[in-house]
């Protein structure tokens, strides 16, 4: 998610010196480049699904979730191990300010434009101001050893499960991720955990990188179009990170308008949630499910599944109401008994 100055490291007296050198590691650019693809992808998966182009949004799905938590801390793993290239035995300081502006800027710029594309779900502490942040309060694991960087690391991501307190729950202090509440917003990286992942890839960059730099895989150059073109694309990887999920929502959404959502989207998530509804005010559960079933059908039947999104007008309520209500006395004469 960012681009950062060349620098490679060099052998070091030891395998938790810092190192500094000039020039690139190109599989660490590819690595970046790996990561961008999947965060892509998930994107490309959320899109599908918020635009109702596919049943069900899967990146909402406990393995959709998985797999974007996988993807952030890949990311910030990458930024740690950055962070070492970058200033080996001292923090270059011009350098570590144009990258901190470059990614704060972009953090602030997505904040702004969340805001009015999302308003009731705008990012306002996504990855890009987990690394912003990240990026300085890791400076000072630079000088220290790695033990102690990784124990540190640690710590920060036990901490909300060793911590949380409602008293932390003030909106003003979501960023650290210490509440017990999750803020209503699409991208939510606090600072608890997901820093001490940034302080693990410091740890892992002053342990491996002086024998990496010196691996078959470390003196890989990018020889192909494609292996030039991931190399490329890990060095200007905030610029791509800003640029993709705009292209990506807009072609969707120009996809949307012309084909019109999946015919069966929210049918899971509408069933379930009647079922919930039903049992809650009384019904029998296993009626309740064969009635969610009716109803999604007699909806689309009737022509009334399009106007589910939006809600219903008053007569269409109404009809809606005694679909709902058949198909539950229908569902009480074909339930099993209990």
């Amino acid at each position: 998610m960012r681009s950062d100055p060349p620098l490679a490291p060099v052998p070091a007296s030891s395998p938790d010196a810092p190192t500094s050198a000039p020039g690139r590691i190109p599989a660490i650019d590819a690595a970046r480049a790996a990561a961008l693809a999947a965060m892509a992808a998930y994107h490309l998966t959320w899109d599908l699904g918020y635009l109702r182009l596919t049943p069900e949004n899967a990146a909402l799905s406990p393995a959709g979730r998985i797999a974007a938590h996988v993807i952030a801390g890949s990311f910030l793993v990458l930024v740690g191990v950055g962070l070492v290239l970058m200033n080996g035995r001292g923090v270059r300081l011009r350098p570590t300010l144009l990258r901190l502006l470059r990614v704060g800027g972009a953090a602030i710029l997505i904040t702004v434009a969340t805001y009015f594309a999302f308003p009731d779900s705008f990012i306002f502490f996504g990855i890009l101001h987990c690394i912003a942040a990240s990026s300085v309060l890791a400076l000072p694991f630079l000088f220290v050893p790695a033990i102690v960087t990784a124990l540190a690391g640690a710590l920060v991501v036990a901490l909300p499960h060793l911590a949380a307190h409602p008293a932390l729950d003030a909106p003003a202090l979501f960023f650290l991720g210490l509440g017990r509440l999750t803020p209503q917003t699409n991208d939510y990286v606090p600072l608890f955990p997901w820093f001490g992942i940034v302080l693990f890839g410091v740890a892992l960059g002053r342990i491996a990188l002086p024998r990496f730099a010196r691996s078959r895989p470390g003196l890989w150059r990018p020889r192909s179009r494609g292996a030039r073109a991931a190399a490329f694309a890990g060095r200007h990887s905030l610029t791509i990170y800003l640029l993709h999920q705009p292209l990506l929502l807009g072609a969707l959404t120009g996809l949307v308008a012309v084909t019109g959502p999946h015919p069966r989207a929210g049918l899971a998530k509408f069933r379930a949630d009647y079922v919930e509804t039903c049992t809650r005010t009384g019904g029998e559960p296993a009626s309740c499910r064969i009635a969610a079933r009716c109803t999604g059908d007699a909806l689309r039947k009737e022509g009334l599944w399009s106007v589910e999104g939006r809600g219903f007008t008053a007569p269409e309520r109404v009809r809606a109401q005694g679909l709902s209500q058949r198909c539950y006395e229908a569902s009480e004469g074909t339930a099993p008994a209990p």
